[in-house]
C-alpha cells in the first residue's frame, strides 16, 4: 500500500537504530583513549658536533643523510667541542636534543636531564712532539702547547691531564688553537706540542703521523690512567700503520682513549632513539684502526646514565616493527596500538550483542501482533455478544491492515508468514462465532 516503507528503508532504519548506539559508543572511545597516544615524533631535530673540521661535524653529516632516509631532518650546529655540547643539552628550553660528546664529560651530577644513547668510538688522546718525544707529561712544563679552545673536550682532557700529573698551570703555556692549525703550527715550530682528542681518521692526524720531525708521545703509563678513571682505554698505534713505506710510525704507540659518545635530553622522542642507534651502526659498526667491527655502539665505557630505549636497543636489536615495516608506518602502529588494545576491548562484547538485539527486533515487529490475536481469540471462546464481535471485527481488520506495513528481512519471512496463518484462521474462527450468533439470534426471533 502506498505510504508504507519500503523493505530496504525498514531494514536499513533497524540497522541504524541497533548499529547506530554502538558507533556513537566507539567514538566516544577513540576520543578518550586518544588521550593516551603517543604524540608523532618530531621531524626535525638539531644535533650538536663540533668544529667543522673535526671528526663529530663529519660524522654528524653522515647521521643527517641516514636519518633523511625517513624523513627526519637532522639539523648539524657546529660548537666548540663537547663542555659546550653538555651545556647545550640541559638547557631543557634550547633547540640542541642530541650531541656528540667526549667521554668523561658530563660526569658532573649538575647535569641533569641529559643521558647517553652510547659509546660510539674510540678516540684516544693525541699528543705530538716536535723530535724525540718524552716518556711522560710531565716534560709539557715549560713547553708551548696547542690544546684548543676553551670549551672543547681536547682543552678539557688535556688540562686535567697536566693536572693530575701536578704540573702548574704557570710553568707550561696553553695556545688555545686546534684542528688544522694547532697541527701545522706544530709542524711549523709556532708550538712545542700539540694535545688532540679525536678519532685515527682526523686529516690532521695523518699529516702528523708522518710529518718529518713529528712525533707521538706514548702513555707509558696507560695502565695507570684506565684503573685510575674506568671511562678510559689504552690503545696501541700499530707500528707502521701511517706509512709502510717509511715505517711511521716507528714502533707501536701505547695511548689511553676515550669513547666518543650520543648524549640525548631524556625528553628526545623514543621513536627517534632506534633512528639514532641504526645510522650510528650504519656509520661505526665496522670498526676501525681501534674498534672491532661490531663493538659500537655500546652501553660500555660511558659516564651519563645509557637510555632505557637505547639499553634495550643495543641488548635486542631494533624495535620489532622497525624491522619489517618503514619508520613512519612502524611508528604509527606504535602509537596507535595504546588506542586499538581498548577499543578492541570494547567493541567485541559490544558487536557480540548486535546480531541477537536485530534478530529481537526484527522479532518483535512480528509478535507484537500477537497479543491483539491472542485477546480476540479469547473473546470468541466466550460467547461474545454482538457488540463484542463488532470489536473482534474491527481488531482484526486492525491487525490485517498493520500487517500489510510490516516488512521483515527475507530469513525472518517465514514468521510473518505463520502470523498470517495464524491471522486467518482466528477470522474464520470468528465467522464461525458469528455465524451461531446469527443462527441463535434468528430462533429467539421465530420464538417470540
Amino acid at each position: 500500500m502506498r505510504g508504507w516503507p519500503r523493505r530496504s528503508e525498514r531494514t536499513g532504519r533497524d540497522i541504524f537504530m541497533i548499529c547506530g548506539p554502538a558507533l556513537l559508543i566507539t567514538i566516544v572511545g577513540f576520543v578518550v583513549a586518544f588521550q593516551f597516544v603517543k604524540p608523532a615524533p618530531p621531524k626535525h631535530i638539531a644535533m650538536a658536533t663540533g668544529p667543522e673540521d673535526g671528526a663529530y661535524y663529519r660524522f654528524g653529516l653522515l647521521y643527517r643523510e641516514i636519518l633523511a632516509r625517513d624523513g627526519i631532518d637532522l639539523e648539524i650546529r657546529s660548537t666548540s667541542g663537547s663542555a659546550e655540547n653538555v651545556r647545550l643539552l640541559e638547557q631543557s628550553d634550547g633547540e640542541i636534543e642530541v650531541a656528540f660528546l667526549q667521554g668523561g664529560v658530563g660526569s658532573d651530577p649538575h647535569f641533569a636531564g641529559v643521558e647517553t644513547l652510547g659509546s660510539v668510538f674510540l678516540e684516544p688522546i693525541w699528543i705530538f712532539w716536535r723530535g724525540d718525544p718524552p716518556e711522560t707529561f710531565l716534560a709539557l712544563a715549560g713547553k708551548r702547547v696547542a690544546v684548543d679552545q676553551p670549551g672543547s673536550g681536547t682543552h678539557t682532557a688535556i688540562t686535567r691531564i697536566m693536572e693530575l700529573n701536578g704540573i702548574p698551570q704557570d710553568q707550561f703555556t696553553l695556545v688555545d688553537i686546534g684542528g688544522d692549525t694547532a697541527a701545522q703550527a706544530l709542524i711549523d715550530g709556532e708550538v712545542d706540542a700539540a694535545g688532540f682528542v679525536t678519532n685515527y681518521g682526523a686529516g690532521y692526524v695523518q699529516d702528523l703521523l708522518t710529518a718529518p720531525n713529528i712525533r707521538l708521545m706514548p702513555v707509558v703509563r696507560a695502565d695507570a690512567y684506565m684503573r685510575r678513571f674506568r671511562f678510559l682505554s689504552k690503545v696501541i698505534v700499530p707500528r707502521g700503520v701511517a706509512s709502510l713505506e717509511h715505517d711511521l710510525p716507528p714502533g707501536d704507540v701505547p695511548l689511553i682513549a676515550m669513547a666518543a659518545n650520543i648524549g640525548v635530553r631524556e625528553s628526545l622522542h623514543p621513536a627517534l632513539i632506534g633512528l639514532l642507534l641504526g645510522a650510528a651502526r650504519e656509520v661505526h659498526g665496522d670498526g676501525g684502526v681501534f674498534e672491532s667491527p661490531g663493538e659500537f655502539p655500546s652501553a660500555h665505557n660511558v659516564v651519563l646514565p645509557v637510555n632505557k630505549d637505547a639499553r634495550r636497543y643495543l641488548e635486542k636489536g631494533p624495535p620489532f616493527l622497525q624491522r619489517f615495516l618503514p619508520f613512519w608506518l612502524a611508528v604509527l602502529i606504535d602509537r596507535l596500538v595504546v588506542l586499538l588494545i581498548p577499543i578492541a576491548t570494547l567493541l567485541y562484547p559490544l558487536f557480540k550483542i548486535l546480531p541477537p538485539t536485530y534478530k529481537w527486533r526484527v522479532r518483535s515487529r512480528i509478535f507484537r501482533h500477537y497479543r491483539a490475536l491472542l485477546g480476540v481469540g479469547a473473546r470468541l471462546r466466550e460467547d461474545p455478544s454482538p457488540a463484542e464481535l463488532d470489536r473482534c471485527r474491527e481488531q482484526l481488520a486492525g491487525i490485517e491492515q498493520e500487517l500489510n506495513g510490516v516488512t521483515v528481512p527475507l530469513s525472518y519471512t517465514d514468521m510473518l508468514y505463520r502470523l498470517r496463518l495464524h491471522l486467518q484462521f482466528v477470522r474464520e474462527r470468528f465467522q464461525e462465532v458469528e455465524a451461531d450468533s446469527a443462527v441463535s439470534g434468528g430462533q429467539g426471533d421465530q420464538d417470540v
